[in-house]
């Protein structure tokens, strides 16, 4: 039975419940439409109790902003085992974990932080604080990235500038996703992403000789069922049906008009 006694906590316990509340509560609503009230209420506690903690909102949201911001940077960590598209696919999953967990959190913090912050981007503020954070995270990624890739040292500069599309273009799918009251299933977005890398990677080496290095490296253990080899044979689907679609009788044959054909003969 409930005596309705409250446990009296330490400081830092305290801290760490407040934060731990505001996390849960940004999960499923935007910061700006948090208030203190409901910090407290759902802690337990008082309002002025709350800011005997922390000195206002601004400075509890940076600190649920940094937990939540090593939470996600975990879940790039994975072991070093297997081929690259399939570690890669598990830490897209771990990703789209934290982005449902998270959802309104993670867009108003990707999107430069809630409104609240507004008139907060001196230097050293909780704006600029946020920028940090936010970035902090992108570098994490892309540190995993490139340590699964197996780049020590200063990489090159094509496979510098496609891991950090990649990184990007997964913070922006997430985005939209999200917005989009996820219409795509997500187990097939998860997968898209993988061979959307894979495809930044050949298109970079289709134009740079080191980059074609790299990609065969990466491709030589990729089983046939996995995100890059399923690619591979989708796009030789592709190609190999567009190639037929060429060959038909009458195509590019002469005598037969081609988009462009009329203009050219013209000139």
């Amino acid at each position: 039975m409930t005596t309705g006694v409250r446990r009296r906590m330490g400081v830092e316990e305290r801290r760490e419940q407040l934060i731990g509340v505001a996390l849960e509560l940004f999960g499923h609503r935007s910061p700006d439409e948090v208030s203190i009230d409901e910090i407290a209420a759902a802690a337990g506690i008082s309002r002025p109790l709350v800011y005997h903690y922390f000195p206002g909102k601004h400075s509890l949201y940076e600190a649920a902003l940094r937990r939540a911001a090593d939470e996600l940077a975990r879940r790039f960590v994975e072991p070093h085992e297997g081929p690259v598209g399939a570690r890669l696919l598990r830490v897209i999953g771990r990703f789209f974990d934290f982005v449902e967990e998270h959802g309104p959190g993670f867009t108003a913090l990707m999107r430069g932080g809630p409104a609240f912050l507004t008139g907060a981007s001196r230097p050293g503020g909780t704006a600029s604080a946020t920028h940090t954070v936010i970035d902090g995270v992108r570098q994490a990624a892309y540190d995993h990235v490139m340590a699964h890739l197996g780049v020590r040292g200063r990489p090159p500069v094509r496979l510098d500038l496609v891991v950090r599309s990649w990184v990007a273009l997964a913070e922006s799918t997430a985005l939209i996703w999200l917005d989009g009251q996820r219409r795509i299933p997500r187990a097939e977005l998860e997968r898209q992403l993988v061979a959307d890398f894979g495809a930044l990677v050949a298109v970079s080496a289709a134009y740079d000789e080191e980059m074609a290095g790299f990609m065969a490296g990466m491709l030589a253990d990729e089983p046939a069922d996995g995100p890059f080899g399923d690619l591979v044979g989708r796009l030789v689907t592709l190609v190999a049906g567009a190639t037929a679609g060429s060959a038909q009788p009458g195509a590019n044959q002469p005598g037969t008009a081609q988009p462009g054909t009329a203009q050219a003969d013209a000139r």
